[in-house]
């Protein structure tokens, strides 16, 4: 099925934005105290160092809110779409036929895993991811979400750990990830690529998509050449900022200056 063809998020359902709620929530209660302690050091204090200190700081805490509520926009669903256009370039590149069972690693609020059901209608999905206290996304939502958009029976949630998966080796026909990875923080990435592979069927179609920095993953053009030595069929690496975001300047101010995509077939 086309990817354009496929509308999520037209029934009530709430995916959210990548941006989540309670970075805000940091934000804006930093926000208040640099606040409190400007006010207090004019009216009270009378320390010029300090109110210079907290009146430039005050100024960066708004800015940076307003970066991120306007890239939460573009982010969102129900606002900009970028997201709903990563996972349309994504999947329309991954190579599978359909059949089986599909494992998507940090599933988030369920948008691609639901991408995935209605895409394939002979797959079932299984999303799993860790559901961490930053985020706005827990297994009800994707259950909701899922059965919101019609795909209900067909899609699974769980939580999990992407550093150490609880299933077998060659469990799945097909697994995708989209910016995930990279938020798993001390783990080596390359390792959890392999932990991800590991539970994909020899033969079955693969994609992970994030922000590849060297500084994060190393020499990922190294890991490509590590994976065909190890018998892949197929494997590909490619830049996705300017098909996705129209340039690399545009990604990098959406924070995903690194985008990079790892497909191929196992």
């Amino acid at each position: 099925m086309n990817q354009k063809d496929i509308q999520i998020g037209t029934h009530g359902e709430q995916y959210e934005s990548w941006m989540s709620k309670p970075v805000f929530y940091m934000f804006g209660g930093i926000a208040g105290v640099l606040a409190v302690i400007n006010i207090l050091s004019f009216a009270k204090w009378h320390s010029k160092p300090l109110e210079i200190i907290s009146s430039v700081g005050l100024a960066g805490t708004f800015a940076a809110l307003g970066w991120m509520a306007w890239v939460r926009k573009q982010y969102a669903f129900g606002g900009g779409g970028m997201m709903d256009k990563v996972h349309q370039v994504i999947l329309g590149k991954l190579d599978f036929n359909g059949k089986g069972n599909v494992l998507e690693v940090g599933c988030g609020s369920g948008p691609l895993s639901v991408r995935c059901a209605k895409t394939w209608p002979n797959a079932n999905v299984t999303g799993i991811d860790y559901w961490g206290a930053v985020w706005d996304y827990n297994k009800e939502l994707c259950d909701r979400n899922a059965t919101l958009e019609g795909v209900g029976n067909r899609c699974q949630f769980y939580h999990g750990n992407a550093k150490k998966l609880e299933y077998g080796d060659e469990s799945f026909d097909a697994l995708v990830s989209n910016y995930v990875y990279h938020n798993i923080v001390g783990a080596d990435m390359q390792e959890l690529l392999l932990e991800s592979l590991r539970v994909l069927k020899k033969g079955g179609a693969f994609l992970i998509h994030d922000n590849m920095s060297r500084k994060i993953y190393g020499d990922m053009d190294a890991f490509v050449t590590k994976l065909k030595e190890m018998g892949y069929e197929k494997v590909e690496l490619i830049d996705t900022t300017k098909e996705i975001f129209g340039s690399k300047q545009k990604a990098k101010m959406l924070m995903l200056g690194d985008s990079k995509l790892l497909y191929g077939i196992k």
